[in-house]
């Protein structure tokens, strides 16, 4: 498994920052490996949203199926993926009031496909 954790200062209200994050299609504005949207439940997202997204990395374009598994407006999503041969992501957006703005803290976690031969590879 690897992780990835960031942070970003905002000069905008958490509700704002929430409201871009937390909208799939605004997923395009800020996620800078999105490619494409495939199925996209309707209405607002919550518990149990699902949408499926097309990504890229280094090139090679690939599918994940999203479901929001937690969503506590406006302070915290936790998005579940399942990608191809078996790979996982748990994505997770933090949000706080800081400086009179919002801190935005951003945490993925990725599992590779095939298992412990995956993990090794990576």
């Amino acid at each position: 498994m690897s992780e990835v954790r960031t942070h970003i200062d905002i000069a905008a209200p958490v509700a704002h920052v929430w409201a871009v994050t937390i909208d799939p299609v605004r997923l395009p504005d800020w996620v800078t490996i999105h490619r494409a949207f495939g199925q996209i439940d309707a209405g607002e997202a919550r518990a149990g949203f699902r949408m499926d997204q097309t990504l890229t990395l280094r090139g090679a374009p690939f599918k994940v199926a999203w479901t929001l598994t937690e969503c506590d407006p406006p302070n915290r999503a936790l998005w579940h993926g399942r990608g191809p041969a078996g790979s996982q992501a748990q994505t997770e957006y933090l949000l706080a009031e800081h400086d009179g703005g919002t801190r935005f803290t951003y945490r993925n976690e990725f599992q590779p496909p095939l298992g412990v031969l995956g993990r090794l590879a990576q």
